[in-house]
């Protein structure tokens, strides 16, 4: 399984981005073909107590590398990507990463 994560850095109007980010852009990034899963994370603080350096994750599930890709390219993906630039391409960095077993042993 592969993971596209978007970490988002805290933004100046909170109120503002939740209202697109939930209204208009997980709509958008749901239609993304392939998607398997879209899981999203409010962070509140660092294990020390501290604010977080992050506001948001959103964690996007997908087949494998090819099936990302695929989504990425296509017009839902294109127009997710548009909207994403448009209201947080300031805040946002993405990053693709490949589940690995994570058993302690």
């Amino acid at each position: 399984m592969v993971k596209l994560v978007a970490l988002y850095k805290h933004p100046e109007d909170f109120q503002a981005f939740d209202e697109h980010y939930f209204h208009v852009h997980t709509p958008l990034t749901k239609k993304m073909p392939g998607l398997l899963k879209l899981e999203v994370t409010r962070f509140t603080s660092t294990p020390m107590g501290d604010p977080s350096p992050y506001y948001l994750q959103a964690t996007m599930y997908f087949k494998d590398k090819k099936a990302l890709q695929e989504s990425m390219m296509s017009p839902e993906g294109k127009a997710a990507a548009k909207d994403l630039m448009k209201f947080a391409g300031k805040l946002v960095t993405m990053i693709i990463g490949e589940e690995v077993d994570g058993e302690v042993k």
